[in-house]
């Protein structure tokens, strides 16, 4: 049933060409794979090019968490707690992006992006904590880059079958998993290199 209604919502979007993909994007009622996918396939079609699709998927996606953002920081934990569902955010996938956010700091704002489960809800402890909003803004930029890249390309060589971008993608988001997870932990490693320098030198 959602499968159906996703489609033909989509195919709506698509009239209005790539200002429908960074609206689909910016609302996030479907999982923004399946939109840049569709978006691939209208840049297959002939429909929009590529640069307008890589522009609407990084506005669109970045606008759809600067809303969390702001809901975070206006509205905070307890705004999520009661709302958080009609947002698609569950309290465990908060939970955990609270738990990632905490123990991380700000680098996760990148990293996030590309792990499941807490890549949605990411955006709401920055708010809480009041991140300021040309950092996030810049490291959340930096990381749909990559990801609407990825999902253009993926939804163009799928063309008419772009639908099927979830089950194809998994292929590709398994490496990219383990590249943002490396980005971390390198970061902490130069984070404890620093610090270690530091302590000796005073």
């Amino acid at each position: 049933m959602f499968r159906e209604w996703a489609i033909e919502l989509l195919q709506t979007l698509g009239e209005y060409g790539f200002i429908g993909i960074a609206a689909g994007l910016m609302v996030e009622i479907i999982p923004s794979e399946i939109v840049l996918g569709y978006g691939g396939y209208l840049i297959a079609s002939g429909k929009i090019t590529f640069f307008q699709a890589l522009i609407a998927g990084v506005f669109g996606g970045t606008m759809a968490q600067l809303f969390l953002y702001w809901l975070g920081i206006y509205g905070g934990r307890p705004f999520f707690d009661r709302y958080g569902k009609f947002l698609f955010i569950q309290s465990k996938h908060l939970n955990a992006a609270e738990n990632w956010f905490a123990k991380h700091g700000t680098i996760v704002i990148f990293t996030a992006r590309f792990i499941p489960v807490i890549r949605h809800a990411i955006s709401v402890p920055a708010g809480i904590a009041k991140m300021p909003f040309h950092h996030f803004t810049i490291l959340t930029v930096a990381a749909m880059i990559p990801w609407t890249v990825l999902f253009l390309l993926i939804g163009i060589e799928l063309g008419n079958h772009w639908d099927q971008i979830g089950r194809h993608a998994t292929a590709y988001l398994k490496p990219i998993i383990g590249a943002a997870l490396a980005v971390l932990l390198l970061y902490f490693l130069f984070k404890l290199w620093s610090h270690h320098r530091m302590s000796k030198n005073n």
